[in-house]
Formats: structure tokens, sequence, C-alpha cells
């Protein structure tokens, strides 16, 4: 039976998913494309440009359907605190918190409410749900395997390929 708290959790996923993966997107088919993406990663200080356009865009579609569909939520919603955290870390963090100055505040909401679905599980009107018959790794285990695989998979990009001393912060 479908609730209203299964229809919540359903236009929760599809905003922050649709939003995250629109973002991936962008980096392959809008502005600059992967070209653009990759210099002005560059200029941040992130190492071969290029393979970080790639990667921070296929990670932002993949963890944005994910999460959308309701997929191994707690691993997309992992997806969404490592994207999330690298770009606090490399743009936002120095620029305050609000979006007006270019601050973090955007990042932590979207972060925050992947973790949020992760907890809760992404409901009945879910590919967890249809597939395993119940939301896969909801609860404390959502939060630690969201949070956990987030922050590790944040922690290892920033220091394999963060190299601070770009100048640009205006942006993604």
């Amino acid at each position: 039976m479908v609730t209203a708290a299964d229809v919540a959790l359903l236009l929760l996923r599809l905003v922050l998913g649709l939003t995250m993966a629109a973002h991936g997107f962008n980096k392959f088919f809008g502005g600059g494309r992967i070209p653009g993406t990759a210099g002005w990663f560059e200029s941040i200080g992130m190492k071969y440009g290029k393979f970080q356009a790639v990667t921070a865009a296929t990670a932002e579609i993949a963890a944005g359907l994910g999460l959308a569909v309701g997929l191994l939520t707690p691993i997309a919603a992992a997806g969404f605190v490592a994207l999330m955290a690298v770009a606090v870390w490399t743009v936002h963090r120095s620029n305050g918190f609000f979006v007006l100055t270019n601050g973090w505040e955007y990042n932590l909401v979207l972060a925050t409410g992947a973790v949020v679905v992760a907890m809760l599980g992404p409901g009945y009107l879910s590919a967890d749900h249809q597939i395993f018959c119940h939301c896969w790794k909801n609860g404390w285990p959502g939060l630690w395997i969201s949070l956990g695989l987030g922050l590790a998979g944040a922690i290892g990009q920033l220091a394999l390929f963060y190299r601070p001393g770009g100048t640009d912060t205006t942006g993604e």
C-alpha cells in the first residue's frame, strides 16, 4: 500500500536526483562541455582536468539517477556526499556559507537530503523496494554507508588529485 511518506520520498528523490543528474549532463552537453569543465577543474587545482571532468559528470549522472529511481540508495547517496564534499573543499569553503557569495549551502542541502533518504529508505515507490522487497540498507546502515563511502571517496579524490593553487573560485 502506497503511503503519503512513500510519495514524499519519491518527490524528494526525484528533485534531488534529477538536479544532480542535470549537473552531470550539463558538464557533457552544456556550456563549455568536457573541455571547458576540464579547464575549469585544472584552474582550481585538480590534476588531469579531462579525467576529472568526465569522472565528475559520470558520477553526477549515476548518483543522481540512482537516487531518483531509488536503486542501491545508500550508495547513490554516498555519491552525493563525495561530490558535494569535493566541491565544498575545492571551491566553496572559503566563500562562506551562503550561495549568494558562492558558499557551500547548496552543497550541504544536496548531500544532507541524499543522506536523509538513505537513512529513511527510498520508500515503496523505488527500485530498491521492488527488487529487494524492502528498503535496502536504510536506517543506521544507510547513514554509515552514505557518509562512510562518500567521505572516503572525497578524501581519496582530494588526496590523489587536488593540488591547490588555482585562482578561479567562481563556481562549477
